[in-house]
């Protein structure tokens, strides 16, 4: 068995396999146990650029899993009209993506991106926001740190972070039969509540909103709203 401090050195293509595996029982289980929660803050960012007045925004979501409920509801908002980079390690998710968000890939309002959130690349100041919800913790902590000076670097000036990251500091977390599938071996890493914020501030954001909320899955989140200086 593996030992709890270590982070096996095939750790993307793991998750990639779980996720894959997973998908189905994943959304069902999970998705709308977590929803209210992540719903509340996409709303909290939907009113903050619409208090920019632009009438186009530009965001990149890290693990958009299945599309639903954040991806459609940012491509359905009428003002601003949100065009989406939408990313996550899962095949399957993406397929399932692909059928629930099918309008909105004819008329070119989102781009799906399969693979590692941290090898992503962009040009500096492409998006007008960034949001991660229950993705970036499946990354080591160190690589937290990187994606984070890189979302930096990736959001316009006066761009949005929303993320959240686990309140419990842990280097690592690891379950064998995540959700009770067979082929659920599941990571996560955190640096905690004060660890988090303080990373996200050292990466040179604003922090406009930290708030522990505990789902009903009994795991508790630091979410976070940061702003990039303009």
């Amino acid at each position: 068995m593996m030992s709890s401090q270590t982070v096996p050195s095939d750790l993307k293509d793991r998750m990639k396999n779980t996720y894959d595996a997973i998908a189905q029982t994943y959304n069902a289980k999970l998705g709308t146990i977590l929803d209210h929660i992540r719903l509340d803050y996409l709303s909290r960012l939907l009113n903050l650029l619409s208090e920019t007045g632009m009438d186009e925004v530009s965001l990149l979501e890290l693990g958009c899993g299945a599309g639903i409920p954040s991806t459609k509801t940012l491509l359905d908002n009428a003002h601003p009209s949100i065009h989406v980079t939408a990313n996550d390690i899962s095949t399957s998710q993406l397929d399932l993506a692909r059928q629930h968000l099918a309008e909105h890939i004819q008329t070119g309002k989102v781009h799906l991106v399969q693979g590692d959130m941290l090898g992503l690349d962009f040009p500096p100041q492409s998006f007008d926001a960034v949001m991660g919800f229950y993705s970036i913790i499946h990354l080591p902590r160190d690589e937290q740190v990187i994606l984070m000076k890189k979302i930096v670097e990736w959001l316009k000036p006066g761009g949005y972070l929303v993320a959240n990251f686990s309140e419990e500091e842990k280097e690592v977390n690891i379950a064998e039969n995540w959700l009770g599938e067979e082929n659920g071996w599941t990571f996560w890493s955190a640096w905690g509540a004060e660890g988090s914020k303080r990373m996200v501030e050292e990466a040179g954001l604003d922090i406009l909103v930290k708030e522990v909320r505990t789902s009903t899955v009994d795991s508790a989140f630091l979410w976070v709203i940061g702003k990039k200086g303009s």
